[in-house]
């Protein structure tokens, strides 16, 4: 059964009550015995992976040192 709970307790309680829903309790919370919201724990969000692309990022050659045509483009 969910528990209803006054806003004002609730605001009293919030940490309590955020602590009993990761456990998976719910709650209804009103205001003048009148229903307003629940609250419930929320669906986790699946791991994401880092990186956008398969590989590595840079290829080998990038760490070879620049040849003397491709330093004179850079105007050393």
């Amino acid at each position: 059964m969910t528990e209803t709970v006054n806003v004002q307790d609730a605001k009293t309680r919030l940490s309590e009550l955020l602590a009993r829903v990761e456990r998976g309790e719910e709650f209804v919370l009103a205001r003048s015995g009148r229903p307003i919201a629940t609250l419930k724990a929320v669906d986790p969000l699946p791991r994401r992976q880092l990186g956008f692309a398969p590989g590595p990022a840079l290829p080998e050659s990038f760490w070879d040192p620049l040849t003397d045509d491709e330093l004179d483009e850079w105007g050393t």
